[in-house]
């Protein structure tokens, strides 16, 4: 009896394996398709950043204007120019940093930062409660009109990235101070 060796024989036709030619190919294809894809998730996550630093800016703006507007009705007097005022608080004003408070601006170009610092002086040194101005001219203090109580307009536009060509955000409110005396 002849034994027979029961080994399988390649085929030239029969290879069940890919060429090298092939992987490459298919190697290029995955690498197209993760570039596109990992594009696509940078661009968004930047998208994310940019909304989070415009809502984040908007909402510290809000919260500046909401506590000038709490000392200024609370004042007695208020001096200063666009950049910059002296708040003279009344004895009753539950506020830090004494019986003077002073808010201005600070920056250059398109970006500038609102501070708030106790006493007659204010600087980038004191707090910063809003960021992202596109001006520093923020106050006016009209001249009252007789038998009316002094005001002061405040005039905030935001704008994270001014270079978008996105409109800013304003904020914008005429201020009464109550304790002060009428002309």
């Amino acid at each position: 009896m002849v034994r027979r060796r029961r080994f399988a024989r390649v085929h030239p036709g029969d290879e069940g394996g890919f060429t090298l030619i092939e992987l490459l190919t298919a190697l290029g294809m995955l690498l197209i398709v993760v570039t596109a894809l990992s594009s696509v998730l940078i661009a968004a996550t930047k998208s994310e950043e940019e909304m989070n630093r415009r809502f984040g800016s908007q909402i510290n703006a809000r919260i500046a204007l909401d506590k000038l507007r709490r000392e200024i009705h609370c004042a007695s007097s208020v001096t200063g120019t666009a950049t910059a005022i002296t708040i003279v608080l009344g004895n009753r004003c539950p506020v830090e940093g004494g019986a003077t408070a002073s808010w201005c601006t600070s920056g250059s170009g398109t970006q500038w930062a609102l501070y708030r610092k106790g006493g007659v002086t204010c600087d980038a040194s004191g707090r910063k409660l809003a960021d992202y101005l596109t001006t520093g001219n923020v106050f006016t203090i009209p001249a009252p009109a007789t038998g009316t109580l002094t005001t002061l307009s405040v005039y905030l536009p935001v704008n994270a990235k001014p270079a978008s060509g996105l409109p800013d955000y304003r904020l914008s409110d005429d201020i009464v101070l109550r304790n002060s005396p009428r002309i």
